[in-house]
């Protein structure tokens, strides 16, 4: 009888182990998401739709209206549903926003692209050549005097 409880033992655990295992595989895809590029502290932030500059007056009623309220979520609930019961025409005003925005983003991010593709195509490349020869002639002056030195020592 033993050995029939340790085989339906072993099952079990092998059933869980290829669970486990499975749940490693796609723990590796998150870590290979993770690695991206430096994001650059000049690019221009993406601009915010309608909803959000809507929230944004709405946070500040509906703190002036229920000032004891501290969760986060129930602002987030009453402002979606309050954007849901309203008419194309009472969204309007904060679409006009938006778009307003959205132009405006697209100005800035033309001029950053130019300023980018300018700065990476000439001054980079002439900055890193300069640096590493001059490292490089550092290096071997240093090597230099300090061999003559020590044979002066002795």
């Amino acid at each position: 009888m033993k050995g029939g409880k340790a085989k339906a033992e072993t099952t079990r655990v092998d059933a869980s182990l290829k669970r486990k295992g499975a749940g490693t595989q796609r723990a590796g895809k998150k870590t290979a998401k993770k690695e991206k590029a430096v994001k650059d502290p000049n690019k221009p932030k993406r601009p915010a739709s309608a909803f959000f500059i809507f929230m944004e007056d709405f946070r500040v009623q509906y703190k002036q209206k229920h000032p004891n309220n501290k969760s986060v979520a129930a602002v987030g609930k009453a402002g979606g549903d309050k954007w849901k019961s309203m008419s194309e025409a009472e969204k309007a005003p904060f679409a006009a926003k938006a778009e307003k925005r959205k132009d405006e983003y697209n100005k800035k991010m033309n001029a950053y692209n130019k300023k980018s593709a300018e700065g990476t195509n000439g001054a980079d490349d002439e900055e890193s050549d300069k640096s590493k020869s001059e490292v490089n002639d550092e290096d071997d002056e240093d090597g230099d005097d300090s061999a003559e030195e020590e044979e002066d020592d002795d």
